[in-house]
């Protein structure tokens, strides 16, 4: 039944303790139901877990954002532990849980569904789940579908969703009438940023109608650009599908006299992918990435160590991730897609053509170009054994922080730890590569390649981008 109070929008749950202890809280059912009733947690039955030690979480378990500190530094943010809580909210029988999938596809998906059903089913004995077909707008424009253990038994196997998904068709109000019409009380709500972003408004109108649902979310960016957690779900898969790639343009790249091998990954506005990839093939001699600016031509340019390299080595490869260099084109757009993602101009494809120009009409060189997308491969592969791994822990500790009645957080590993984290941590920003950081300078040096940055770029860069509670290289704290 809906309350008939309406409370304002909360302000964010901060705990504070000696020593400059901070704890970011995820909101609560009790937060604005009062007098809730509370059960047992049916694990304690379970013959499964009959063997694990202290398996409940304290209620005071905390992880720090932060692992490298000094001996005089504060003790910093932490977020609560993830982890199966002694008392639960929700009564197995009475729980009618939904799982939606929103946004492009990501290696990993149909495990998190799968775990999800299995969690809720096995654990918890929760028989009810449905799946929403189609994304958000699944909501108010479609049938739901019916989810059991046997129903998504091997669907780990498969790339894609067996939910379907879509971009955009966000309707805060028919979402919630839609959620509140079919009984639904706990949501699992699967996407990046965008999505999160919606299930962070859901949340706050199933709160402001005073509805004990539970509106959790698991964070899926292929491109690992979701800030605070660790990495994402499906991002080792897509690295090891990109060295597929990598791997067939360094073979052509080497058979060919002059053989350039041109690869496009994927990475809208964080080049993790095509930094992790090039550091794990060492086939690699030119990475290009959104956070870190190139030109082509005159000293220090691409196209003049592109000609140094094949000169050297009589062939070279180069990765390019889809957001670099998107400043050079002439026909820059301001369009974007349903998600409200900038609709990026193919850059390694007028690259490609730039090189060849160049080469062929001003240098008189003959080259071997070979120009290799394996874009939508890489995001329709089942995941590997370490993201299937990975799936698992997140949806688990989704499924127990909704039974605990938790709500409005996203399950996400930190420092190697599963944690709950405020939607308003994982929206603020995005994740992206630091290029003043260790992890840029070990690619630079396995390349060869130049940063093209003059030395007053990088002074100015480290300024701008260096979180304030970060080491420095030299051991030292930033000074803000």
């Amino acid at each position: 039944m809906a309350s008939s109070a309406s409370p304002e929008t909360p302000k964010p749950k901060i705990i504070t303790g000696p020593g400059g202890y901070v704890l970011e809280d995820v909101p609560h059912l009790s937060d604005y139901i009062p007098d809730l009733p509370v059960y047992t947690n049916p694990l304690q039955d379970n013959p499964a877990y009959s063997v694990v030690k202290q398996y409940f979480v304290h209620v005071d378990d905390t992880v720090p954002q932060k692992v490298v500190v000094h001996k005089d530094s504060p003790r910093g943010v932490h977020f609560r532990r993830a982890g199966p809580r002694q008392k639960v909210y929700f009564h197995s029988d009475d729980v009618r849980a939904c799982i939606v999938t929103c946004g492009g596809l990501c290696p990993g998906l149909n495990t998190v569904i799968r775990e999800i059903v299995c969690g809720l089913y096995h654990m918890y004995g929760v028989k009810k789940v449905l799946g929403i077909d189609g994304g958000y707008r699944g909501f108010y424009a479609k049938n739901t579908v019916h989810l059991d253990p046997k129903v998504v038994n091997d669907i780990h196997k498969r790339g894609g969703t067996i939910l379907g998904t879509s971009r955009g068709g966000h309707d805060t109000t028919k979402i919630v009438d839609s959620i509140y019409d079919r009984g639904i009380n706990q949501v699992y709500i699967i996407g990046g940023d965008g999505t999160q972003r919606g299930a962070s408004v859901i949340f706050e109108e199933v709160r402001r109608r005073g509805l004990k649902v539970s509106v959790v979310g698991i964070p899926k960016t292929i491109d690992n650009d979701v800030p605070v957690i660790d990495k994402s779900f499906g991002f080792d898969t897509a690295v090891e599908e990109a060295q597929r790639a990598i791997n067939a343009a360094h073979v052509e790249a080497e058979s060919f006299e002059n053989g350039i091998g041109l690869v496009k990954l994927m990475g809208r506005y964080s080049g993790f992918i095509a930094m992790y990839a090039t550091l794990a093939s060492r086939d690699v001699d030119c990475c290009l990435i959104p956070e870190s600016p190139f030109f082509l031509e005159g000293p220090g340019g691409l196209f003049e160590y592109i000609e140094r390299r094949l000169k050297e080595n009589g062939h070279m490869v180069l990765v390019i991730a889809e957001g670099a260099g998107q400043e050079l084109l002439a026909e820059a757009t301001t369009e974007k897609d349903a998600s409200g993602n900038k609709l990026l101009q193919d850059v390694a494809l007028w690259v490609s053509q730039r090189i060849k120009d160049h080469f062929s009409k001003e240098r008189k060189m003959t080259i071997n170009l070979k120009y290799i997308d394996p874009t939508y491969m890489i995001r329709a592969v089942p995941s590997n054994a370490s993201d299937n791994v990975y799936c698992t822990l997140l949806a688990q500790s989704a499924v127990h922080g909704a039974m605990a009645g938790y709500t409005g957080y996203t399950s996400g590993l930190v420092n190697g730890r599963q944690t709950y984290i405020p939607f308003y941590r994982i929206t603020e920003k995005q994740n992206k590569v630091v290029i003043t950081d260790r992890m840029w300078a070990r690619l630079l040096s396995s390349t060869n390649q130049p940063s093209f940055l003059h030395p007053k770029d990088i002074i100015e860069d480290k300024v701008d981008e260096e979180p304030a509670t970060q080491l420095l290289d030299n051991g030292n704290c930033s000074p803000n």
